[in-house]
């Protein structure tokens, strides 16, 4: 039995643990939250190395990424050279892939209509495949990095406005304490409101789940939110603000969707070549092969 764990800077609180199959391959797939400390998400990184078939790093990117220029992140570097023997992924190769398959799904399938639709997109350098995405579904964007990221309140309209922001800002901003810039540890239960007029004026909130909560307006009434990780206590707070469906990129797993790093780790797992040398076209042989479908909820349908 293959054994995949996301080692998360996030709250414990959001823990789980489950059973599946791939393949024909059975998977213990474990989310191992650390509550924002640094050394001790790199200390169980170290136990765990050479044990576990596949880690997930939860809660931080490797990469922050606008078109083709991509952005290291100091803080998440530490924790990949704490490994030596598993793989470890952060879940950009799917970002780049599955949440691309899944905007194309949404589109062409009519669940989900997109095309003229305004979409609140919360990060774009965290999606660039799910900024892509929607900017081609004929999406209006309005991308939140310098919102959301910074908190200062300007939105980004287009992708080509996001990447010369970023070719700006980027350089500076991944040499800060990652806490500075996400919400980790406790502070992934905390929601202030803020921003309300985007999650309003738009059709769609789409992006890292986290930075949605983070400033959640007290209602949302008919929103379709498109995102990652949700626990079942979230997709019942969504429901009591009035969202009308939620869309999660990931499947529901033991009655929850994980992030985007615990899949690529089962890929990475499922693939028949070194984890390094996988390309984009080895993650989407592998989609195909998987079939892997949208989890779509619909809360609210009168609203």
């Amino acid at each position: 039995m293959k054994h995949v764990v996301s080692v998360s800077l996030g709250s414990s609180k959001r823990n789980h643990k489950v059973e599946a199959e791939f393949l024909g391959e059975k998977f213990v797939i474990e989310r191992i939250g650390t509550d924002g400390d640094m050394e001790k998400a790199i200390a169980l990184l170290k136990e765990l190395d050479g044990k576990v078939d596949a880690f997930g790093m939860g809660g931080i990117d490797l990469y922050l990424v606008a078109g083709e220029r991509r952005y290291a992140i100091r803080d998440a570097q530490r924790l990949a050279r704490a490994v030596k023997k598993t793989p470890i992924v952060d879940g950009s190769g799917l970002k780049n892939t599955l949440e691309r398959r899944v905007i194309r799904y949404l589109a062409t399938s009519g669940r989900v209509p997109l095309a003229g639709k305004k979409a609140l997109l919360v990060s774009g350098v965290d999606r660039w495949g799910m900024a892509e995405g929607l900017a081609q579904a004929g999406c209006r964007l309005t991308i939140g990095d310098l919102m959301f990221g910074l908190g200062i309140p300007i939105p980004i309209r287009s992708l080509a406005q996001l990447k010369f922001a970023a070719a700006i800002i980027a350089p500076i901003i991944v040499r800060l304490p990652f806490k500075m810039l996400y919400p980790t540890g406790k502070k992934q239960e905390e929601i202030k409101p803020r921003f309300t007029k985007y999650y309003l004026e738009n059709d769609i909130i789409a992006g890292d789940f986290l930075f949605i909560k983070r400033h959640l307006p007290a209602e949302l009434p008919g929103k379709v939110i498109i995102t990652n990780t949700v626990t079942a206590a979230d997709v019942e707070d969504l429901r009591r603000r009035g969202v009308r469906t939620i869309v999660t990129t990931t499947p529901e797993l033991g009655g929850r969707s994980f992030g985007t790093n615990v899949m690529e780790g089962v890929l990475v797992s499922l693939a028949d070549k070194p984890w390094q040398e996988l390309t984009p076209a080895d993650y989407e042989a592998l989609l195909d092969r998987l079939d892997l479908k949208p989890r779509i909820q619909d809360l609210n349908l009168d609203r």
